[in-house]
């Protein structure tokens, strides 16, 4: 779980870096840095915090993707996409939540009922769910893996390893 942690908030640190580029992509000015910041606090400390927030958010979500995702009947490298997808399509309702309580709801864009939101923030879960799905594997590998063809032994001639020739002749 720790290793998945560790995904979990690179994947989150990478989300928050690319937001530049999707906010001009899909035309809105949302950032959830900012919003878990400006929830704790105001000035510019808001954006340090909730950078914070936002990749302890991430590590949470990777200690858990971690232990769940070997038991998930799909396909390896599509378990990290959904699981962003799913996270991010079951807590959608809270925007609506959010715009009417958050303390800075004034300085935050309006989302609900926005298609363009919607999109930005599955794209953004669907990137981050890549992301943590693809470093968890790495960091993760399955103990019953074979081992990897690099680290294989080989003999001098070329022709494989002597225990294949062994059991190949029994």
């Amino acid at each position: 779980m720790l290793r998945g942690a560790l995904a979990g908030a690179v994947a989150a640190g990478a989300s928050a870096a690319q937001s530049p580029l999707d906010r001009r992509v899909f035309g809105v000015d949302y950032d959830d840095p900012e919003l878990l910041g400006k929830a704790l606090t105001r000035g510019p400390a808001a954006r340090p915090l909730g950078l914070a927030a936002h990749v302890l958010n991430g590590a949470a979500f990777g200690a858990v993707y971690s232990a769940a995702a070997p038991s998930v009947p799909v396909a390896p490298w599509a378990r990290g996409p959904l699981a962003g997808a799913f996270e991010g399509v079951a807590t959608w309702p809270l925007v609506a939540v959010i715009e009417r309580v958050h303390p800075a709801r004034d300085e935050l864009p309006q989302m609900w009922g926005s298609r363009h939101a919607f999109a930005q923030m599955l794209w953004r879960h669907v990137f981050f769910g890549a992301l943590l799905g693809e470093l968890e594997r790495r960091l993760n590998p399955p103990e019953d893996a074979e081992e990897p063809p690099s680290a294989m032994v080989v003999s001098t001639n070329g022709h494989g390893r002597v225990e294949a020739l062994v059991t190949a002749a029994d």
